[in-house]
């Protein structure tokens, strides 16, 4: 909570032992339900004393604890609760630097343990309620029961976090009716919007029901605009607005709600660079990178420290604007968030070309601020092939495609309102950085586009994913899309799980490293949309599959990333130690997946739905019931190759796969 660990630690004993596991049961994001039973007695296997404990989180926790005696007899029972706060940063609590903080006061009553500090000015508390009375002990309670045979105790344990004698109101009290609460009211509105998906291969609909409910649990809801939803980054570390994650993520998710868009763009638009500042790298349209809470009590976005360290966040804006219009083509919007855009490209021409050269880098102007400011964010991710460090400014080659698909974007929109100046100005510019850019970033000796240009204007010559986002935005050539689909999924990059993030070969490659040969889902997922955007619908069917049998392999959940090995050494993927999951963009890539399969591409405001399936020899049946667009709902279904399409009201439904816009942008097609 405000990026700041509350409960350190919550320990529940019986009869002086702790208890043994049973199972535990997550029944939504929020709820959880754990078994477990007390030490058996000395000479005994069994044990007669069963506790079921039901944990609720929302801004403070509730847990309910049921002591049953299954035994034959009374018992007397002596149940205690330890628990500890030490209101420790996030990060520290991530990276395991958390050293001791102020004092921390403790006052015990009958019915309550208070944690209180006093630090930077404020103080923060922290409240342990319990229903029943017990006795004090040093950082807890302990009740002592008779408990008749087959009777059953119910304890109530309610947490309440205060700022400065402000308490945050929990979402789940002791006694409150949990229908009525406002988590459950809107996962309810969350689930009722998804679309339903049967196929006959399991993993595709396991891996898509859990993106689902994984996405509903990272919505988060600004207090100062609750009609808005917002997508955090990831649990636990990242439950906070991030710019490119909410982006990305927003245009994955755009197949199950297009209003996860429309929240991030309002949201990112009202936090929108103004000033320019040296400390937190905010410049005029710039679109943030990170809020952070820092301890702070007001939970509302405005109460967060803005950083707006971030490359790629801007022109993914523009971008994701003009790609909901073809969803949801809602004039008040692109209205009111148009000039958003134009601020956003601005950006991209007077302050995100540092040097000059005409491509957007990046150089960090304070020394607190990230080094690296693509995705791959990690202060070693942009290395040369021997593992020399780049030096700054960067020219990430993804971040070219994202300006090319940000003009490409601007262009239609401006042909959709008439501006016929406006789309030969957006649509000259992207052509122009086209061409500079295959002739810039394409090694022709290796056969790939560079992952960069460094500070000195040298090629980046490292074999790396982010050209599969090149697929993804179109800016890449048609003659040379084959070999860099060859790359993708040849040996050096597909582990068999999925594409790494750097080549086995490469000086720098490490399977367990942040950026340097892990395994990213939701990298892989733009990937696999870019391979079937250029036609390579075998490669993209390659990526997905390695991807849906990694999910599977985490109970259908895909993490944030997972390590690089090669599929034969391990027969599951192995873990990144503190991967997010769930993780934003990862949940989303199911979506992207369903996109890719179905080839779906609307454009609303043209009256069209453009849509040609190609599945691959693994899924011979797919239906999609509830896509949203433009207020129809349109059901899909695909069987051994026989089309079926309802739903889509006066709609034309296109069954051939739409062109890339970059073949559409040297005219103006006709209104």
């Amino acid at each position: 909570m405000l990026d700041t660990r509350v409960v350190s630690s919550w320990w529940l004993s019986v009869n002086g032992h702790p208890l043994e596991p049973l199972a535990i049961d997550v029944t939504d994001p929020f709820t959880g339900t754990f078994a477990a039973r007390a030490r058996p007695a000395a000479g005994h296997a069994d044990a007669d004393l069963v506790v079921f404990r039901r944990r609720r989180v929302g801004t403070g926790m509730r847990e309910e604890v049921e002591l049953v005696n299954h035994g034959l007899h009374d018992v007397a029972v002596e149940v205690e609760l330890a628990c500890d706060v030490d209101f420790a940063d996030l990060f520290a609590v991530k990276e395991s630097r958390v050293e001791p903080g102020p004092l921390v006061e403790v006052d015990r009553g009958p019915n309550e343990v208070r944690f209180t500090q006093q630090a930077g000015g404020r103080t923060r508390a922290v409240t342990v309620r319990a229903s029943h009375p017990g006795g004090p002990v040093e950082r807890g309670l302990r009740w002592s029961i008779g408990l008749p045979a087959k009777a059953t105790w119910v304890l109530c344990l309610q947490v309440e976090v205060a700022i400065d004698g402000a308490l945050i109101e929990p979402r789940f009290r002791c006694g409150g009716d949990d229908d009525e609460a406002l988590p459950e009211q809107r996962l309810a509105r969350w689930r009722a919007t998804l679309p339903v998906v049967d196929a006959d291969d399991a993993d595709l609909t396991g891996a898509i029901a859990r993106a689902g409910e994984d996405l509903g649990a990272l919505r988060i809801f600004d207090p100062d605009h609750p009609e808005l939803p917002i997508l955090a980054a990831g649990a636990p570390w990242f439950m906070t607005v991030f710019g490119r994650d909410s982006l990305l993520t927003a245009w994955m998710t755009l197949m199950a709600d297009p209003s996860l868009a429309r929240g991030v763009l309002e949201t990112l638009a009202r936090f929108q660079g103004q000033d320019v500042r040296d400390d937190t790298e905010e410049e005029p349209g710039k679109i943030l990178h990170e809020i952070r809470f820092g301890g702070a009590g007001d939970l509302s976005l405005r109460g967060g420290q803005v950083y707006y360290g971030s490359v790629d966040a801007t022109p993914l804006f523009v971008m994701v604007l003009a790609e909901l219009r073809r969803w949801d083509p809602d004039d008040a919007l692109v209205e009111r968030l148009l000039p958003a855009a134009d601020r956003a490209l601005a950006w991209i021409e007077q302050h995100g070309d540092v040097d000059g050269d005409g491509f957007v880098e990046y150089r960090r102007r304070s020394e607190r601020g990230l080094v690296n400011q693509g995705w791959k964010d990690s202060w070693d991710a942009v290395r040369h092939v021997d593992g020399e460090l780049a030096g700054t400014p960067i020219a990430l080659c993804e971040v070219q495609g994202y300006v090319y698909a940000a003009y490409v974007a601007r262009a239609y929109l401006a042909l959709e309102a008439g501006d016929d100046a406006g789309f030969v100005r957006y649509r000259d510019k992207a052509l122009d950085l086209r061409r500079r850019f295959n002739e810039a970033f394409w090694l022709d000796e290796e056969g790939w586009f560079a992952l960069a240009l460094d500070g000195d204007k040298r090629p980046v010559r490292a074999l790396a994913s982010n050209m599969g986002h090149c697929l993804w935005t179109g800016i890449i050539e048609p003659e040379r899309a084959e070999q860099v689909a060859a790359r993708l999924v040849g040996p050096e990059l597909f582990s068999g799980w999925g594409i790494r993030t750097l080549g086995a070969s490469m000086a720098a490659y490490n399977p367990v490293s942040y950026h340097n040969g892990s395994v990213w889902p939701h990298d892989n997922a733009l990937c696999a949309a870019g391979l079937a955007r250029y036609g390579y619908t075998d490669a993209a069917h390659q990526v997905i599959r390695g991807q849906l049998d990694a999910a599977a392999a985490h109970q259908d959940r895909l993490p944030e990333l997972f390590a690089g090995f090669e599929r034969g050494r391990l027969a599951t993927p192995a873990s990144y130690p503190t991967s997010c999951s769930p993780q934003a963009w990862a949940a989303a890539s199911p979506l992207l997946w369903l996109r890719t399969l179905l080839r779906f591409d609307p454009w609303a405001p043209r009256g069209q739905v453009w849509l040609h399936p190609e599945l691959p020899e693994w899924l011979t049946r797919l239906r999609v019931e509830g896509i949203n667009v433009a207020g129809h709902r349109l059901t899909v279904e695909v069987d051994h190759g026989d089309l079926e399409v309802s739903g889509a009201g006066p709609l034309e439904v296109v069954t051939t796969p739409r062109p890339p816009l970059t073949t559409w942008t040297p005219e103006a097609p006709s209104r």
